[in-house]
């Protein structure tokens, strides 16, 4: 097992993170961000994706307040219930329901969210310690509290009239967490895995709020660096699988990875050190190298899982893993991070729910040919249940946590140059904003578009005065153009992945076309994967449908059972893969990430093959060297998003003038 070599790893240094809230402000002595965030709610989603936080909110996530008791009867707001000591469940959820809320302004749920708040608040003891441990004799671990931060930032960012208050609560927290760190009190190996994000915390105090406590915010910072795990050691160089981590077991669990991933741009900067930032981005290499999937995530049905596409990916991966992506590209501004978070969020991400959001898997696989109890199941660590659709197979965590995934994908979507002059548009799709910039420039912007179910985005820009716009131009993209204010479409220019246009003062509009081809991905045994734009495209397995469960208190809370409904075990030739854009609509189905609904398709010939079952209705390892057992056939593969029972990495053939050409299309 070999390490990230030492060269890349000199000098590391015991100090933390950031994560900028509102536009340009850094801390003064440390090295500013490539790029920074704006507030909770100057970001919101429009067109398919505004209805896509909408089918959140009418489905599952919206409703876990009336029935689902881990919520509803949380111990962070008197309740009884909580799902482990490390009490996440009730912080979890207010983590996403907070900027879930906001985007769809849904009453009901800002209300609950501020009740939250406020007991939380409310109920802090006079040690400074928020969460449901007050007045019991649970042990403190502070690990629970750092996602609740998050969900209260994201409040005094919409509502600034909760500053105050909140950060008083917060300082006094910190002044107990500082004093239980000294003494080696309040962690475990969770909270040693992911300090970064307490310190993502205590920089945003510093940034804006320190109270003259700098020295305290600090030491804080630095000792959390100093008793948590060392990331820049922790990825393997590869594949891990099948070895054992020599490092603290819970480093290599995938969660953590996802949110380890972090840690080393949090420490850059303080350190100031180059070596941060590089480990940080060897290791996000290395991880995808040898663990990626083409769904944009990585494999890890707990721990590190290899690249087998029957290997699972935890949904909390998914949306932590998004989260991180979106931190690494506003303090290191590779584009790489911000193309892939892009390729999570609309693969990974909607594969591994229903359609209308109402029941989600624990593990999603690339190749995934039955969803329900396995005995025995191809996953490791991980129980016959976990890629099952519905309210909390295998374990809970994931049901109260994937809601964040959605909308802090909008909210980072657009950021600010560090001097606040000039707007970038990372993540496409349909957007609104509306910010100041510096000198007091009024700017909003609309982007009109159903990205990445089209090529075209037209952009409305209104401005008070002339700024430099930057919009993100994905490397996939081939023979991109841009036309300015009706004037003739010219080739873009990206540096470092962004694309500048010179804004005047009024209204201006750009149409911008991003074209790519078709590319296929070599995976294990001699399989590839189709993709093409952001999309990662497969076959989408026709399913029988059987309800396992159905909670009592909320019938639309199913536990479903997939299985296939048609015949899956096919090759494919790729010199006959062809792109279907589908009819031109300025809306698309609601929702649209479920069987047949995306208007972009990929034909191609394909032959069925034999093709082995391993346990219980998992697909064996693709073959390496099919033989059609038939004749040909023209097959369609939609987005992968939008598949639940689905294969995603095919076994290749060559077509030949003996095989029979079927002239039909099989669509699942």
């Amino acid at each position: 097992m070999h390490l990230i070599p030492p060269a890349a790893l000199q000098h590391f240094e015991q100090i933390p993170s950031l994560r900028s809230a509102p536009i340009w402000l850094n801390l003064p002595d440390a090295t500013p961000k490539k790029f920074l965030s704006l507030p909770l709610g100057a970001v919101k989603p429009s067109g398919w994706l505004y209805d896509q936080l909408v089918v959140q909110v009418n489905g599952l996530a919206g409703h876990q307040h009336e029935f689902y008791h881990y919520v509803s009867q949380t111990d962070w707001v008197g309740g009884d219930s909580y799902y482990s000591y490390l009490e996440e469940a009730g912080s979890y959820w207010f983590n996403a329901m907070v900027p879930t809320a906001v985007l769809v302004n849904s009453s009901t749920i800002k209300a609950e969210t501020r009740a939250f708040l406020d007991y939380v608040l409310d109920h802090q003891d006079s040690t400074g310690w928020l969460g449901p441990e007050v007045n019991t004799t649970k042990p403190r671990y502070l690990w629970g509290r750092y996602p609740f931060f998050f969900g209260a930032i994201q409040m005094v960012e919409f509502d600034p009239t909760l500053t105050d208050r909140v950060v008083a609560a917060l300082h006094k927290f910190v002044s107990l967490a500082n004093t239980m760190l000294h003494n080696g009190e309040g962690l475990e190996q969770w909270a040693n895995t992911r300090w970064q994000d307490f310190v993502v915390t205590l920089q945003w105090l510093y940034d804006f709020h320190p109270h003259g406590r700098e020295d305290l915010l600090i030491d804080t910072m630095k000792m959390l660096k100093h008793t948590g795990d060392p990331w820049e050691s922790y990825f393997p160089t590869t594949a891990a699988e099948n070895h054992e981590n020599p490092f603290p077991e819970l480093t290599w669990h995938g969660v953590n990875m996802a949110e380890g991933l972090k840690a080393l741009p949090s420490t850059y900067r303080f350190t100031h050190n180059q070596s941060d930032l590089d480990a940080a981005s060897i290791g996000w290499d290395l991880l995808f190298k040898y663990h990626g999937r083409p769904s944009g995530a990585f494999a890890a049905d707990e721990y590190l899982a290899g690249l087998e596409a029957v290997r699972g990916t935890e949904l909390c991966l998914v949306v932590e893993a998004m989260f991180s992506g979106s931190y690494l590209y506003q303090v290191i501004g590779d584009p790489k991070f911000a193309d892939r978070v892009e390729r999570m969020t609309y693969n990974a991400l909607p594969a591994t729910l229903t359609g209308d959001m109402w029941a989600r898997q624990y593990l999603q696989q690339q190749n995934q040919i039955a969803a329900k109890n396995m005995t025995p199941n191809p996953f490791p660590e991980d129980g016959p249940y976990s890629n099952v659709f519905g309210l909390e197979p295998n374990y809970p965590c994931c049901t109260v946590n994937f809601p964040q995934g959605w909308p802090k994908f909008v909210s980072n979507a657009f950021l600010t140059t560090p001097d606040g002059a000039s707007l970038v548009h990372v993540y496409l799709g349909p957007f609104q904003t509306n910010t100041t910039l510096a000198n007091d420039n009024k700017v909003t912007v609309t982007v009109n578009t159903t990205y990445p179910f089209s090529d075209i985005l037209v952009t409305t820009i209104h401005a008070n005065k002339p700024f430099t716009y930057y919009v993100r131009i994905p490397s996939w993209v081939s023979e991109g153009t841009m036309s300015v204010n009706g004037s003739k479409a010219s080739t873009v220019a990206p540096k470092n992945g962004l694309h500048a246009v010179q804004v005047s003062s009024g209204t201006t509009t750009l149409i911008l076309n991003l074209p790519s081809e078709i590319t296929v991905e070599s995976r294990p045994h001699n399989s590839i994967a189709v993709h093409r734009g952001p999309l990662h495209y497969a076959f989408d397995i026709a399913r029988s449908q059987k309800t396992l469960s159905r909670n009592a208190q909320q019938p639309l809370a199913v536990d479903l059972e997939f299985n296939a409904a048609t015949a899956w075990q096919y090759a494919i030739d790729p010199s006959t893969l062809t792109f279907h854009p589908g009819e031109a609509s300025s809306t698309l189905p609601s929702p649209i990430f479920d069987f047949g609904l995306p208007p972009f398709t990929i034909s191609v010939m394909a032959c069925p093959i034999e093709w082995d079952v391993a346990g219980d209705t998992f697909a064996a390892s693709p073959p390496s060297n099919p033989v059609c057992t038939g004749p040909t056939k023209n097959i369609s593969l939609s987005p992968f998003g939008a598949t639940k029972l689905r294969i995603g990495e095919f076994p290749t053939f060559e077509m030949t003038k003996e095989l029979e050409v079927e002239s039909r299309v099989d669509w699942g």
